[in-house]
């Protein structure tokens, strides 16, 4: 007897239809009355994210969105009231409204008027209009709020870091990206150093501080003593941050992730800071701090050598850091030094030599290196990914031993070349 697609139970197909793209899934629910009833299934949308254009009434809309369990909503473009999406989804976990330039401190508070106990995650990126006021609303009305994404919302002051600090307890994940006015006395309410006024979000996991250009090693102090949890912190393009602030972090047992980047104050000596204390870190970003040399490659072998990730684009290091690091780095998985022209052949061999785990190499705008260090580089068993961006190489330099390999192109995978 011949089998037909047809005759599968709705739960086989629904669990086909799981593995179907949003749009696959659409189109399957319209092919006949039992695809439809299979792909409405709860199960085939878990997880799914609805990205919605909201510019005229659709009664079915929500309605057909609850039936099939979905829960996390991303509005593309906004010119209905906030309050219709908050009414029509009563479970609501996740609302990203990043980039929706028309959001109003007046429209955010007409949506928020009681408790939304479900709501976990809130993105308000590049909402620029959003002030103060709104998170007065978002800390009275979500206190079970676990992610908030504010970067870009350049109006927010210490004022509103304070009212997160009271409502937002359970906050795990806090992104402040450009929050230009803020400064070390916001980053006090977060670590909970006003505790008359408010607890502070003890429990916060990451914390996004990037191009808050009023903090000073102060912040750091703060975060050292009341947000002793975090284990991602982004300090990128923090420019008053220096060495000394860096003694603050290096005995936060938990901290896996710092990213300084382009942070003009630190040097050796901050280096030398995390090395020395009692960090466990598998991540760190120093690209483009120009007072970063070799000395930080000693220090980081000493005391940072549990890293996978290490990025040092645009430092001032060379063949000689490079060898008194990579002896004691031997579970590296990426390294970045990209724009650091003093390396040469002789440090790629050393990177071949002894980081065997290297999935990835960042080496844009290594001026010096030719088709001697490169063949020692793609000889790495594990390398996944080659950037070489503006690296150049003439015909009668190019490797002709490394089979199916294409030079003209950025990023190196197994036996492919791509493009990045």
């Amino acid at each position: 007897m011949e089998t037909h697609i047809s005759c599968l139970f709705p739960e086989l197909l629904a669990m086909i239809f799981g593995y179907l793209d949003v749009r696959d899934k659409g189109r399957a629910a319209q092919v006949c009355t039992a695809w439809r009833d299979a792909a409405y299934h709860k199960s085939v949308w878990r997880g799914v994210e609805a990205k919605l254009h909201l510019r005229r009434a659709n009664p079915s809309l929500f309605p057909s969105l609850q039936a099939r369990g979905i829960r996390r909503v991303q509005i593309l473009s906004l010119r209905r009231s906030l309050s219709y999406v908050i009414q029509g989804m009563a479970n609501i976990e996740s609302l990203n409204l990043s980039g929706c330039y028309n959001l109003t401190d007046n429209g955010l508070g007409h949506a928020f008027v009681q408790e939304i106990g479900s709501l976990r995650a809130l993105n308000l990126s590049l909402c620029k209009q959003i002030t103060d006021s709104s998170l007065g609303r978002i800390a009275q009305y979500l206190k079970g709020l676990e992610v908030l994404e504010l970067g870009g919302c350049s109006n927010i002051t210490n004022t509103g870091l304070l009212l997160i600090a009271w409502g937002l307890q359970r906050l795990k994940s806090l992104n402040l990206r450009s929050c230009r006015h803020l400064s070390d006395v916001g980053i006090g309410h977060l670590a909970g150093m006003t505790r008359s006024a408010a607890e502070g979000c003890l429990g916060l996991e990451q914390l996004t501080l990037q191009d808050c250009q009023k903090l000073t090693d102060l912040s750091l102090k703060h975060i050292s003593r009341g947000l002793t949890g975090l284990r991602l912190l982004n300090l990128s393009f923090c420019g008053g941050i220096s060495d000394a602030g860096l003694l603050h972090l290096s005995h936060m047992g938990s901290l896996r992730s710092l990213n300084l980047r382009s942070c003009d104050n630190i040097s050796d000596t901050g280096i030398m800071h995390l090395a020395m204390g009692s960090l466990r870190l598998s991540g760190l970003d120093v690209s483009f701090c120009d007072k970063v040399g070799d000395q930080s490659l000693a220090y980081i072998a000493q005391g940072l050598d549990g890293l996978k990730s290490l990025s040092l684009c645009s430092c001032h290091i060379s063949d000689d850091g490079i060898n008194r690091m990579v002896r004691q780095m031997h579970g590296l998985r990426t390294l970045n030094i990209g724009q650091c022209v003093r390396i040469t052949d002789k440090g790629l061999e050393l990177i071949a030599e002894h980081l065997s785990q290297l999935t990835g190499i960042d080496l844009y705008g290594c001026t010096r290196i030719t088709k001697r260090g490169l063949e020692r580089i793609t000889q790495l068993p594990c390398l996944k990914v080659l950037n070489l961006g503006l690296w150049q190489m003439t015909d009668s330099e190019k490797v002709r031993d490394c089979s199916d390999f294409a030079w003209w192109s950025c990023l190196y995978q197994p036996r492919t070349f791509g493009t990045m």
